[in-house]
């Protein structure tokens, strides 16, 4: 059984205290109207979903998963909220027009997305369908709303599909005048490396780590959510934006903060595989090229980046979809690659490509 993590006291490893919350004068006025909610059943969607609910907001919530919603009603009927429940993809087109016909959202948060570095090195037409060409239709599907996409600091220079495909969705967004907050790892998040440490520390196992130089900026679930709501109240359009935070930690010191909290009479073993398909010895939350700025929510910063012309960008995407139709991954990554410069493609990917052409070929 996994150990709780929610009691763990995260800001004592980040050595800082909690990032600010969003000023309730600025989060008051977007709660009077209607908000959708993608990915809702994840850890920030459904954290973001209680703090609006407790909000008195009026929230809808998209969901992929069936028991990641189921869990999401049970949690919401602790509290006597009643939102709206949608079981579906938001590649789904009628099923959004549907939602934005019935609800008229103001406001839609974009969490939903496939976030798993090494497995989307395995599955880059799905992410390419996912992270990109549904965010397209989320934005084609919009009546009179603001979007705000949940990004990674892996979409900064990206060295996984994963980051490529998030940058993408944050220029997509951007064109349309949208809102991006790029986060950091997220602790206690489902899937995140802190339940992976938590397992092994149950199991008295080794805590393996990729590399002893591995360091990320990381932010808790409840900051991530505070992070959001601040995101929102910010006026400016289009806004990329990033939390503002003192630097990054390294992943052993983490692996070494949680053996202790959770088995404190155990002397931890780190075992340093290495750095999988996809993964960076370090990231950042903005490139050299974007300049930071002061943003007018506390907490946040401000970053200027460069756009492609929208008569490529469209073009760009058009191949994006026929390739995607026709599983032509060679072709997606040529478009991928133009439309993320700076992207480096993994082996994991060029190899798959190889692959296709040489079955192909034989065939």
């Amino acid at each position: 059984m996994i150990p709780s993590l929610e009691t763990l006291q995260w800001h004592a490893f980040l050595g800082r205290a909690p990032l600010p919350s969003a000023l309730p004068a600025a989060v008051s006025p977007f709660v009077q109207g209607p908000i959708l909610i993608t990915g809702a059943g994840g850890s920030i969607g459904s954290a973001l979903a209680l703090r609006l609910a407790s909000a008195g907001a009026h929230i809808i919530l998209l969901e992929s998963s069936e028991n990641s919603l189921y869990d999401l009603q049970q949690n919401l009927a602790a509290i006597s909220s009643t939102p709206d429940f949608y079981l579906g993809s938001v590649c789904d087109r009628t099923l959004l027009d549907e939602i934005f016909f019935l609800h008229r959202p103001s406001l839609v948060f974009h969490a939903a997305a496939d976030k798993h570095v090494p497995l989307i090195e395995e599955q880059p037409l799905a992410a390419i369908a996912n992270n990109v060409l549904a965010t397209e239709t989320l934005v084609a599907s919009v009546q009179n709303a603001r979007v705000i996409l949940v990004s990674t600091d892996k979409a900064v220079t990206p060295a996984s599909m994963m980051g490529a495909t998030k940058r993408l969705a944050e220029q997509i967004v951007l064109t349309s005048g949208g809102t991006v907050l790029r986060l950091g790892n997220v602790l206690a998040s489902r899937g995140s490396v802190t339940e992976l440490f938590a397992r092994q520390i149950a199991a008295g196992l080794s805590l393996t780590v990729t590399d002893p130089a591995a360091r990320r900026y990381f932010v808790t679930i409840a900051e991530a959510v505070e992070l959001l709501l601040a995101a929102a109240s910010v006026t400016q359009a289009p806004a990329l934006l990033a939390p503002l935070l003192p630097q990054p930690h390294f992943i052993a010191d983490l692996a070494r903060f949680m053996a202790r909290a959770l088995s404190p009479d155990r002397i931890p073993v780190i075992e340093f595989t290495h750095l999988r398909p996809g993964d960076k010895e370090s990231e950042q939350l903005w490139s050299n090229s974007e300049t930071p700025h002061p943003a007018t929510a506390n907490g946040l910063v401000s970053l200027r980046s460069s756009l492609p012309p929208r008569s490529q960008f469209q073009s760009l995407l058009a191949t994006l979809h026929h390739a995607l139709r026709s599983r032509d991954l060679s072709t997606a990554l040529a478009a991928l690659r133009v439309l993320v410069p700076d992207y480096t493609p993994g082996q994991t990917v060029l190899a798959q490509c190889c692959s296709v052409v040489s079955k192909v070929s034989n065939e």
